[in-house]
């Protein structure tokens, strides 16, 4: 049940911003935007900010997505897990895959996954830069240096760690007003 009632499914003001986020989301207002439209200027910019995090980025969006389903596991953040585990899979990424961040323990999921062969060296390293600045906050120099030795430039590694931090932002805001999944 959310905390704050979410503003109606057909709401139509203000008008030019409903517009943009029903043109972003293919016609319909999600829960999350409804939750948001209680402030047009928070949607407006969390509107502009998260599509280009989601379109926008030189990241590989399968790295994207993992991050992002990374972080709802780790928070608890059913919502954001069900919206972005189909786009893990779409950007590439395998329903074993799914399966396996949600079971597992992804502080050691490494050594499993090495064996398995489920993850590659990308994933992950996307994985424990995910699980430390998720879980702790600070990152390794271990962990650092393991991103930085998959990923091409640093404009990627400064994309994922922005991906990270991103959608932490956005499970706490889902947690706490008790946003639920369509």
């Amino acid at each position: 049940m959310p905390r704050i009632a979410y503003q109606p499914a057909d709401l139509a003001v203000p008008v030019d911003l409903v517009n943009a986020i029903r043109q972003r989301r293919g016609g319909e207002l999600l829960n999350l935007d409804r939750m948001l439209l209680h402030s047009p200027a928070f949607a407006r910019g969390w509107n502009g900010f998260l599509g280009e995090v989601r379109t926008g980025l030189a990241l590989s969006p399968k790295l994207r997505e993992l991050a992002m389903c990374v972080v709802a596991v780790i928070n608890g953040a059913t919502y954001e897990f069900i919206h972005h585990a189909p786009e893990f899979v779409k950007a590439g990424g395998s329903d074993r895959q799914v399966a396996a961040l949600q079971s597992e323990d992804l502080e050691h999921l490494g050594e499993a996954a090495v064996e398995e062969r489920l993850f590659d060296a990308a994933e992950l390293a996307t994985i424990a830069l995910t699980f430390e600045m998720t879980a702790h906050v600070q990152v390794s120099e271990e962990t650092f240096a393991s991103v930085r030795a998959v990923l091409p430039d640093e404009q990627q590694v400064v994309e994922l760690v922005g991906v990270i931090a991103t959608y932490n932002m956005v499970s706490r805001f889902l947690i706490a007003l008790g946003v639920e999944p369509e």
